[in-house]
């Protein structure tokens, strides 16, 4: 039955997924909130684009969920909140599941759930939480057909790199994408490695389960769409982006050009040109 929900998730033309994320408000974090001050409003206009997928958390689920019409896009479920993203990290670090989060996924009708693996310099306890989250809520993830994605992260440390920057080792990636597989993942959500060309390798480590790849931070235009035609090239099964799109100017003119790329297989040129288009 977990099949049933993934195939919420994948678009039916072109057997890949554009997921939206706009979940930042879940870590209590100094400048997530740009862009989703009004979350409601920022909803609408993700909506309207019409990607595959929202990623939103369970307080503001609803705001999806409720607009009527059997178009919308697809629910991922946010399941963990963490307080590692920053500078200076607390002196206690953690990152928590939220409670029953299978049923809550069920109930808020939910194609899939999200999950972190941290792996930090420094913060191994912050890691061991995360593996035991990913233990716990593998059984619950097939008991209800509920999809399980996980997210592996490899962090810069924190002091040098400011908090939320992925380490874009190759070797890093790999094994901790691996590693998501090998715990039970139906979905990999995956940072690129820094030379884009290489990303076949993490997608040969995976094996038969789709990788997502994130969007990171905020950049110019030219350089998200390059960089999404060169991984779509690697074979990946879809994008996670968030700060790209719910930061940009024009929300609905960037999804339309990412989803462009990634169903229709435009070029990042192509792309470009519905950005602003009217």
């Amino acid at each position: 039955m977990k099949d049933f929900r993934l195939k919420r998730l994948f678009n039916g033309r072109s057997g890949r997924c554009f997921d939206v994320a706009i979940d930042h408000g879940f870590f209590n974090r100094p400048g997530f909130l740009e862009g989703i001050e009004d979350i409601r409003a920022a909803i609408a206009k993700v909506v309207e684009a019409g990607p595959d997928a929202i990623q939103l958390t369970v307080g503001q689920a609803r705001h999806l969920q409720s607009v009527p019409g059997k178009g919308k896009p697809a629910l991922v479920l946010r399941t963990d909140a963490a307080n590692i993203y920053g500078r200076e990290v607390p002196e206690v670090r953690f990152n928590t599941m939220i409670d029953e989060t299978a049923v809550q996924a069920v109930r808020l009708d939910a194609a899939c759930m999200c999950v972190n693996l941290f792996d930090i310099p420094g913060i191994p306890e912050v890691y061991q939480q995360c593996i035991e989250n990913i233990m716990e809520l593998k059984p619950e993830s097939d008991f209800y057909a509920m999809p399980m994605m996980v997210e592996p992260l490899a962090f810069q440390t924190n002091a040098e790199a400011g908090g939320y920057m992925v380490d874009g080792n190759e070797e890093k990636i790999i094994h901790l994408v691996r590693q998501a597989v090998e715990l039970g993942a139906d979905l990999i959500k995956a940072d690129p490695t820094d030379d884009p060309q290489v990303y076949h390798k993490v997608i040969e480590a995976a094996g038969d389960v789709p990788v997502l790849v994130r969007g990171g931070g905020r950049v110019d235009d030219a350089e998200i769409l390059r960089r999404t035609e060169e991984i779509m090239g690697q074979g990946a099964a879809g994008i996670v982006y968030g700060r790209n799109v719910i930061q940009h100017p024009d929300p609905v003119g960037i999804t339309r050009a990412l989803m462009a790329i990634v169903h229709d297989g435009a070029t990042a040129g192509e792309a470009l040109k519905l950005v602003g288009a009217a």
